[in-house]
């Protein structure tokens, strides 16, 4: 994968988080302009909400419970008049097609920003596109068949010491193996070599690297 790629999906994720905020910011005015109130009430909750911030900063800790305790009336008004309305408050936040990164593209484990799985996903479709790999739906290890290749012996033929069907059954545990280790940073990539035109299958030796 190249940068290109990568800049181009975070450009994606960007667009996909600002049009959600307009979605919902739209959708807030259509309800505050039915129901003013409850835009009294949000107006009330965020200038409190800033307020805390502040006394925060300066340790007014019996100021603040002051305010902890206006807010949670407001938040309780808030939701009893949503109710009553029929609007879930779901329905005032940003929708984001995934609800783990909030379409960041990462995610923060162990203080760490790390790669949402949804981004890996689309770097992995895009490359796989790339590949021209055939239908993986029909063609994967679950029917992946070991009767194609021979049961002879012959390092003169095929330049090893065991069957080509024993160094496939090899080759396959390998890189199953790689395949469910995949996330682990210690796992070693795979090197598939062979001579042109053998299609890396009877003839091929797999390296770890």
């Amino acid at each position: 994968m190249d940068n290109t790629t990568l800049k181009s999906l975070l450009h994606e994720y960007e667009q996909k988080r600002i049009n959600a905020n307009l979605k919902v910011e739209n959708y807030k005015k259509e309800i505050y302009s039915k129901y003013p109130h409850l835009q009294e009430i949000e107006d009330k909750i965020n200038i409190l909400s800033i307020n805390k911030i502040n006394l925060i900063l300066s340790s007014n800790f019996s100021e603040i419970k002051k305010i902890d305790t206006e807010l949670n009336k407001l938040k309780l008004e808030k939701k009893g008049l949503l109710k009553k309305v029929n609007i879930s408050e779901k329905d005032l936040q940003p929708f984001f097609e995934c609800n783990i990164c909030k379409d960041t593209g990462y995610t923060n484990e162990n203080n760490k920003s790390v790669m949402c799985n949804c981004l890996k996903q689309k770097i992995f479709d895009i490359e796989y596109n790339k590949s021209n790999i055939g239908n993986v739906e029909n063609e994967n290890f679950s029917s992946f068949s070991l009767k194609y290749y021979s049961n002879e012996v012959n390092p003169e033929k095929f330049g090893l010491n065991i069957s080509p069907r024993e160094n496939i059954k090899k080759i396959k545990e390998i890189s199953e193996n790689f395949i469910n280790n995949f996330d682990n940073p210690n796992e070693k990539n795979l090197l598939f070599t062979g001579n042109t035109g053998l299609r890396k299958n009877i003839s091929l030796q797999l390296h770890s690297i």
